[in-house]
């Protein structure tokens, strides 16, 4: 999905370069290394997948140690890979974050709650070891983009997973959700009963059920041209969290599409910075 927004974007230039190099291989080589120190690799769980990569600021921006954000990739619960995303890491670290960015078990190989499960894995091991990369693990957000965000909700509105893993809602500092599908039913497709489960289980995947009072404070950004996760799921879910008392922020952005929502945070494509900078101002409100 993210390949091929950005192969539509730079199909020209793609046209003078090797074929074998991706589009997104493409937009990671203009995206400047100077912002961030990496680490990767990192085995955060007992599947081979479960790997992690951690992208440390080159400079800080204040005597404070670096708030940290788990970001969670999206790709339908079907696929992604983290080198992808090296262009978010370098939009964050270049304001002074310490970036996660863990690989999860996708379907086949996983199916609901696994995913979930293993993230929760990821926040655990972040908040054990980030302060050998110089962060704070009482500094820790967690975000997402489309089934990353959907993962990124259910951690933070479910104790349930971080439970599991020995954590709770509370050590979280925020939920950043990017294009999130958080209230999804009815499936249509097969694929997705398959990963979800049968007709009477379903409505335990979706963030929106689980809704009560004391969640991490959330920030809900969400593109109105948006036609693969309809911008209602973050509509709804703003409006659940707000109606029970919580923190929730949700900013509309014109124009935007479903893989714009994430891409737009990639230094060639950010113009003006209208996506990035609200998750910086919300770090920085939430990160005390």
């Amino acid at each position: 999905m993210i390949r091929q927004f950005i192969k539509t974007l730079f199909g020209s230039l793609s046209a003078l370069t090797l074929t074998a190099c991706s589009p997104v291989t493409l937009l990671n080589a203009m995206v400047p290394e100077s912002a961030y120190q990496h680490r990767s690799d990192l085995v955060y769980g007992e599947y081979d997948r479960l790997k992690l990569d951690v992208y440390q600021p080159a400079h800080s921006v204040d005597s404070q140690k670096p708030a940290t954000v788990i970001f969670f990739y999206g790709g339908g619960w079907e696929a992604g890979e983290k080198a992808d995303y090296k262009f978010v890491a370098e939009a964050l670290t270049s304001q002074g974050m310490i970036v996660v960015i863990p690989d999860y078990r996708v379907f086949p190989e996983a199916v609901f709650p696994e995913f979930i499960e293993d993230a929760a894995q990821a926040v655990a091991w972040t908040r054990q070891h980030i302060a050998e990369f110089g962060g704070d693990p009482e500094q820790l957000f967690i975000a997402g983009h489309s089934a990353g965000a959907h993962i990124a909700a259910m951690l933070s509105v479910n104790p349930h997973y971080l439970q599991q893993a020995g954590l709770e809602t509370e050590q979280l500092r925020g939920m950043i959700g990017l294009a999130g599908p958080y209230d999804f039913l009815p499936l249509t497709s097969p694929t997705l009963k398959q990963i979800f489960g049968d007709d009477a289980s379903q409505w335990q995947s979706q963030p929106v059920n689980f809704v009560g009072e004391d969640h991490p404070p959330t920030l809900l950004l969400v593109g109105n041209n948006d036609r693969t996760v309809l911008p209602r799921n973050s509509y709804r879910f703003a409006e659940k969290l707000k109606q029970y008392g919580n923190d929730v922020e949700l900013i509309e952005l014109s124009n935007y599409g479903h893989v714009a929502m994430v891409a737009k945070l990639a230094k060639p494509l950010r113009g003006d910075g209208a996506l990035l900078a609200p998750i910086v101002s919300f770090v920085e409100l939430h990160r005390h």
